[in-house]
């Protein structure tokens, strides 16, 4: 059977498609800024998360930047915009596309976490033989009816709401898009879980534990944070890897941890690191010291 699934997953990818280091997207963190274009994100998240539910695990947060420039999202770069163009508005199949002023360029991370659950989907439901149904809820203002194509989500609907509720069912996978501080995350469980089946927090806007992940149980099966000079990376059940952003935009692995490291830890690692090596010459944002986007 899983040799089958291999087989159909295969036929599935598109020949057109960039490619993509391997089937499940790799082990290393993904390409910037390819990761998010050619698939190799969604297949990186949809791996771990497979991976934790057959592992036994049924509550999970998976969380990394809905798009490729999240700072800049309200300046629409041109990085930004080219996402919402080519690959959210047209994999949704979004009523009337991407345009300046749109729906969806006003309320593009919303609609780019729409776009990764679905994609995140398939997995979230027991892969391309799995019968468990698969639904996304949302606190952000995206509106469902205007998006053509989702998927393998069979409902959506908004975190808490009296209809949410209603329209749950038995064995029903959650993908629960930005809920806010972890604090409530146990709440939704118990307002939309069900018993054994997946629970996935996904791409929480910001943390009120000021650290990385959560302090919930909740199993970070993909983390992909962006910190100062560099990233934080994890893709289940892999170690946690400090890895330093250099002023060409690549990127290097300098520790990794088989525990989750503290965020002070991490951050200072990559911090002093870049500066040994370069000083003031790897800056995102300046011309002349290593300025990238």
């Amino acid at each position: 059977m899983k040799l089958q699934s291999v087989f159909v997953l295969v036929a599935s990818i598109p020949m057109g498609a960039a490619f993509v280091p391997l089937i499940d997207g790799g082990k290393d963190m993904p390409k910037l800024y390819d990761g998010w274009f050619n698939d190799q994100i969604a297949k990186q998240a949809s791996t771990a998360v497979a991976k934790a539910i057959s592992s036994g695990k049924d509550k999970i947060e998976v969380n990394f930047p809905p798009v490729p420039n999240v700072e800049e999202v309200r300046f629409g770069t041109p990085l930004n915009k080219k996402f919402g163009t080519n690959v959210v508005a047209k994999d949704l199949k979004f009523e009337g596309g991407y345009k300046p002023g749109s729906e969806i360029s006003r309320q593009l991370i919303g609609y780019s976490n729409i776009y990764w659950a679905k994609k995140i989907a398939g997995a979230a439901k027991g892969g391309a033989f799995g019968g468990k149904p698969c639904c996304v809820l949302t606190a952000e203002q995206v509106i469902f009816s205007k998006i053509k194509n989702m998927g393998d989500l069979s409902r959506s609907g908004v975190i808490l709401s009296a209809k949410a509720r209603q329209e749950g069912r038995n064995g029903e996978a959650i993908l629960c898009v930005n809920p806010g501080g972890e604090e409530t995350w146990d709440r939704l469980v118990s307002a939309h879980g069900s018993p054994n089946a997946p629970f996935i927090v996904m791409n929480n806007a910001y943390s009120t534990s000021y650290d990385l992940g959560n302090k919930k149980g909740f199993e970070e099966a993909y983390y992909l944070k962006r910190i100062s000079k560099g990233w934080v990376f994890r893709a289940f059940p892999g170690p946690w890897q400090a890895i330093i952003e250099k002023p060409d935009g690549n990127c290097e692995v300098l520790k990794s941890y088989k525990q989750k490291p503290s965020l002070r830890e991490v951050a200072e690692l990559v911090r002093e690191e870049s500066f040994k090596r370069y000083a003031i010459g790897n800056d995102r944002w300046s011309k002349g010291f290593g300025e990238r986007l």
